[in-house]
């Protein structure tokens, strides 16, 4: 035996990788699958369709029920509860468990809930004793019942995303190739005007625009990067957060003037979320649409970055 069991455990499954601690009152049952260096605490209960990937910690009074699957690095707490059946009868199961997917390097605070079918991303946080009713960004921050995001994590640090507040031009952004502009303000007694103009002001000559406005102030949009295109971004009113990622470094820059505007350029991770009520952004585009441009997918995303990008 390459793991270790404490003598008050049910260890049933063969499929245990070495290094893996089972300590007292933990059941697995014969088709579970556990990886190695993990950490299965008091009270545990694995079922038989479940799979448990490498170096995952689960803290005590946590059940894991088939369909579940938990991927490498993953923290689960105290009492986190997983459910496989959103009809669920008495005596009355369905024929395949929904699959809920805890992807890389995610972490579960204590309490909390988490519903069939949920995707949580990679790195994201679920903050203690929330409800996560639909999937969970990779590296998003949430919480409350029912979850939503209020922040994102930077990969490389155990904290939070660090916050610009964009009261003026920011020239050297942590994610490469981001810039914040600073648009001329003409003000007089009939009101305030800025303006932009390429060559000069603008990064590059837009060949499309669109606008986001009415947006809940819970929803997120974009969650996206493209491999050509440029993208410039202007909260022409109310304000709004847009999180930009190069794959290693990750900031969350707040636009709240119509004279401050957010340079986007290809190959970055893009999150537009935190909309007041009044928020109307304006994107301009280098382009028009193409669907084949655009990275839909964090884990694919960071495929394409350069090795020396990689987090």
């Amino acid at each position: 035996m390459t793991f270790t069991k404490h003598p008050a455990a049910i260890v049933e499954t063969e499929n245990i990788g070495p290094g893996t601690r089972v300590w007292a009152f933990v059941h697995v049952l014969p088709g579970a699958q556990i990886g190695a260096d993990c950490n299965l605490c008091d009270h545990v209960f694995i079922e038989n369709e479940v799979v448990v990937g490498d170096r995952v910690t689960i803290k005590s009074g946590v059940q894991l029920w088939d369909g579940v699957r938990i991927e490498d690095d993953v923290f689960i707490g105290p009492n986190a509860t997983f459910t496989n059946d959103p009809f669920p009868r008495s005596k009355n199961h369905p024929q395949k468990y929904a699959t809920t997917l805890i992807q890389k390097g995610a972490s579960i605070g204590a309490n909390a809930t988490i519903l069939p079918g949920i995707t949580v991303g990679q790195n994201a946080m679920v903050g203690a004793g929330s409800v996560v009713t639909k999937d969970v960004p990779p590296n998003a921050i949430v919480m409350g019942n029912p979850a939503r995001i209020v922040n994102y994590v930077l990969q490389t640090q155990r904290k939070k995303a660090q916050i610009m507040k964009a009261e003026s031009a920011l020239q050297d952004l942590p994610v490469s190739g981001a810039k914040v502009f600073e648009f001329p303000e003409i003000s007089d007694l009939r009101g305030n005007l800025t303006f932009a103009e390429t060559p000069g002001l603008l990064p590059f000559s837009p060949r499309r625009f669109f606008l986001i406005y009415d947006v809940p102030d819970k929803e997120v949009r974009g969650e996206h990067a493209h491999k050509e295109l440029h993208q410039f971004m202007i909260c022409i009113k109310g304000s709004c957060a847009v999180v930009v990622d190069d794959g290693t470094e990750r900031c969350e820059i707040v636009l709240g003037k119509p004279t401050l505007g957010l340079y986007v350029p290809p190959m970055i991770w893009a999150t537009q979320y935190k909309f007041t009520q009044d928020a109307v952004l304006l994107v301009l585009a280098s382009d028009v649409y193409r669907a084949d441009d655009y990275i839909r997918n964090y884990e694919e995303y960071l495929g394409w970055c350069p090795n020396d990008k990689k987090a």
